[in-house]
């Protein structure tokens, strides 16, 4: 059963509940049965109005990593597959429908890491790619094949055109930018571009900085912030994250956010050496406060606490709202999905079973984030959109909530 703890106060659930059913099966090498997914579709502002359809594409997402672990596939690549299906809907700010910059184009970030060898794919300030994760995903498979000719090092990260050409040279086929854009992020530009004319109309000198900063401030707040992303452990206990967006509304041409930036977005490790926890972190929010807090890697260091809860707290507190890199931000928009799991034994008759003992959690300092999470065990997923606590201040204040589930294997 699902057992999810609330704790936006601060306080810990008493207790939580297995939320996959343990199944045992002899082989002569221990393998654990099934997987987990855990995505998200942004920390911003989701209102009621277009809840259901965050949540349906939160399950699609879901349901589409889960099928690519019961066909036996790795960590990474099914939260690949969970993101393409986050950037093929309308509703997200990735892909499909992202914001439009300052030109009226669409330009889009993403990153994906793989826990098991560490290697890392992103691109950034990409056009005409429907999917940019994709791109993100092939880097990270070239690179894994060594140097190039000549002893060249192989990139795994690109921006701009360079990216877009690479990607058609690799097979990824290329989409009008004006294909996607969507009725609503086209009107959301048209209703921007107004704001910002008329600011451009007001009074010069100070007063016209002051409501300029301020309309930047209203369009870029936490309802904009809606990047998605991903993070799995699969059957062989390997953690991969992914993450991708379009980025913030009327940001300037040529503007690269922490979906595509190293450390920033996501981050994956599988448990080695003296690290007991594999351990994957996707982040939303605005780029340049997680940017300069390397937040998902921030993150990911936490989580080798004893206590997942409490480390995940004190590093969003420490490490993002109360950091010395934003001490001069008024407020500090962001939100993680976090998942790490460890190897578990516990002797039961004559048999020893292994198997993986998965904690997740998100936290967000933005309005509302929501979330979908899903085992291979589980008929469909669970989703749930997050609030800040009433009468908190966005940028100011968290919430904190996640489950537990086991994943056993039996080992003669």
């Amino acid at each position: 059963m699902e057992s999810v703890m609330n704790c936006a106060d601060g306080q810990q659930a008493s207790s939580m509940a297995n939320l996959w059913s343990n199944k045992q099966e002899s082989s002569r090498t221990q393998k654990a049965k099934g997987g987990f997914v855990l995505v998200h579709a942004g920390a911003g502002y989701h209102s009621e109005s277009k809840a259901k359809e965050y949540k349906h594409v939160c399950k699609k997402a879901c349901q589409r990593a889960v099928d690519q672990l019961k066909a036996g596939a790795l960590a990474v690549e099914a939260v690949a597959a969970a993101l393409v299906e986050l950037e093929d809907s309308p509703f997200t700010n990735a892909g499909m429908g992202s914001n439009l910059n300052l030109s009226g184009e669409i330009e889009c970030d993403a990153s994906i890491m793989d826990g098991k060898s560490l290697h890392f794919g992103a691109v950034g300030a990409i056009s005409g790619i429907k999917n940019p994760v994709s791109v993100a995903n092939r880097l990270l498979k070239e690179g894994q094949k060594g140097k190039l000719s000549a002893g060249r090092i192989p990139p795994c990260f690109l921006v701009g055109r360079g990216a877009h050409d690479w990607a058609v040279c690799h097979g990824i086929p290329s989409c009008p930018s004006e294909k996607m854009a969507t009725k609503f992020s086209l009107s959301a530009y048209k209703r921007n571009k107004r704001k910002m004319e008329l600011a451009e109309r007001m009074d010069t000198g100070h007063s016209q900085t002051k409501k300029r900063r301020q309309s930047n401030e209203n369009e870029n707040g936490s309802g904009c912030l809606d990047t998605v992303g991903a993070v799995v452990v699969d059957l062989e206990g390997n953690v991969a994250a992914a993450v991708s967006s379009g980025g913030l509304a009327m940001k300037h041409p040529g503007r690269i956010g922490q979906a595509a930036h190293y450390g920033c977005g996501c981050w994956a490790e599988n448990a080695r050496n003296v690290n007991s926890y594999s351990t994957a972190v996707s982040t939303s929010g605005c780029g340049e406060h997680l940017i300069r807090t390397m937040l998902a890697r921030e993150c990911s260091a936490a989580m080798q606490s004893e206590d997942a809860h409490q480390a995940l707290l004190e590093a969003m507190q420490n490490k993002f709202i109360s950091s010395p890199f934003l001490a001069s931000e008024d407020r500090v928009l962001g939100g993680v999905i976090v998942l790490r799991c460890c190897t578990c034994l516990e002797a039961q008759s004559s048999q020893n079973i292994q198997g993986k003992l998965v904690e997740f959690l998100w936290s967000h300092t933005t309005e509302s984030m929501c979330v979908g999470y899903m085992s291979v065990q589980d008929s469909k997923a669970k989703t749930h959109i997050s609030r800040l606590p009433s009468g908190t201040v966005p940028g100011q204040s968290l919430a904190i909530e996640g489950g537990v589930c086991r994943l056993m294997g039996v080992t003669e």
